[in-house]
Order: C-alpha cells, then structure tokens, then sequence
C-alpha cells in the first residue's frame, strides 16, 4: 500500500459550549490548526503517483474559503467544533472528491491530535 499525506493550515475560533462553564474549552477561543490528509493506494498511476498533489488544490481552497479566520460553531452549524468532528468532517469532503482519501488528521495545538480513519 502506498500512502501520501499533505498539510493544511487554517487560523479559527470555537466555542465548546456544552461543557462545565469552568472548562477552558467552554470560554470562546481560537487554535492555529494543522490539517494533514492521508490518500492511499494499492497501485500508483501512470505518472507514479498514488494523485498528484496538485489534486488536493480544491481542498485548500476550501480550507481558506470558508474555515481560515472564521468563527466554527458559525461554519459548522453547530456547538461541536472539535477536532474530532473537523477530521471527520474534512475526510466526508475530501474522499467525494478523492476517493483515495484514507484517514484526515486534525491538530489544534502542538500536542494533541484527532484522526479520523473509516
């Protein structure tokens, strides 16, 4: 299996507003997040690639469009805009449109990850 991965970057505030009102989370507050997207494949193209990177231009473009700068409880439609949700979020968009799409990695701080891998 043959695995490739490209990194995103995007600048948003959340709000987790279900947790205890003491929760640092809960207070309104912002990350600097990472966005890695993993596509994989048993065989690679005619030009020796799993896709060419150029390919996931759409998806940075998404990112900056509607997620760089932007308030998530407002992109998303709702109160869980937690990394866990992003990654899976990012994976639904991504694997319609590249079916290579094996697993989304979503960081907002230096040391913590979530993935999502169906």
């Amino acid at each position: 299996m043959f695995r490739i991965t490209k990194e995103f970057h995007f600048s948003a505030s959340h709000q987790l507003t279900s947790l205890p009102p003491g929760h640092q989370c809960a207070r309104l507050h912002g990350h600097n997040y990472i966005v890695v997207v993993e596509l994989s494949g048993g065989e690679l193209d005619e030009h020796g690639f799993v896709r060419d990177y150029q390919d996931l231009a759409a998806f940075k473009h998404y990112i900056d469009g509607t997620f760089d700068h932007r308030h998530l409880n407002d992109v998303l439609g709702h109160d869980h805009a937690t990394a866990e949700y992003l990654a899976r979020h990012f994976y639904d968009w991504c694997k319609v449109r590249l079916p290579e799409t094996s697993a989304v990695r979503v960081s907002e701080t230096p040391k913590t990850w979530a993935e999502y891998r169906p």
